[in-house]
């Protein structure tokens, strides 16, 4: 089972955005069959079948075992991911695209830039499947809490410049054989926690600095 799939296709999207196949899907992160699936979930066994079916014709999920019971075999499967991600490419014409209107102030811009980022490693990791091998990428993943709008604005500033220097100095536009790869930085400020369903003991959040561009 992959860690995370990409889902590119439409239909694939629709069979996975569907509340009870979705359901499955978490379901199916332990391997079930239709008569396990339809206990865990309270569902019908006929019905449980049919959503595993199309699941499996889109490749959300796969077979991982036959189980012979007396006269009957019984089909076991699993998710072929434990997570998946809908890629822009999904959306075709209508996916977002960063070279309309850039502006390192936009929070849609940003948006824009990250849309881009999981269509392309998406592409990247869908043909290194194929072909059984590993993507090389690199990621950070740092938070940073500022005392004022000032400082993030610096902090910013600080970053896009270092950014430029270590982009100048390791570009090479004639390298034969060279291979272009994408840098992308982004700041936003981390959503608070959705409020506490009644009843429930309210968890302590300390308020962030106020957003301001």
């Amino acid at each position: 089972m992959l860690d995370v799939a990409v889902i590119e296709e439409p239909a694939a999207a629709e069979a996975s955005l569907d509340p009870i196949r979705s359901r499955i899907l978490a379901a199916l992160a332990e391997p079930g069959s239709a008569a396990m699936l339809a206990g865990r979930l309270g569902l019908p066994r006929q019905k449980v079948n049919y959503h595993l079916k199309e699941l499996e014709r889109h490749g959300l999920v796969e077979l991982a075992e036959e189980r012979r019971k007396g006269n009957v075999t019984e089909r076991v499967y699993r998710a072929t991911a434990a997570s998946y991600v809908i890629s822009p490419a999904v959306l075709a014409a209508v996916s977002p695209d960063p070279s309309r209107s850039p502006d390192q102030l936009s929070a849609r811009w940003l948006l824009a830039l990250g849309s881009r980022l999981v269509q392309e490693v998406g592409t990247l990791l869908t043909g290194a499947a194929r072909a059984r091998r590993r993507v090389a990428t690199f990621g950070i993943d740092a938070q940073v809490r500022f005392a004022s709008a000032a400082d993030r604005t610096a902090f910013a500033d600080e970053l896009a410049q270092a950014v430029a220097v270590l982009v100048s100095r390791y570009h090479d536009e004639s390298a034969t054989g060279g291979r272009t790869h994408r840098v992308v930085v982004g700041l936003h400020q981390i959503p608070a926690a959705p409020a506490p369903a009644p009843g429930d003991p309210a968890p302590a959040v300390e308020p962030g600095p106020e957003h301001a561009r």
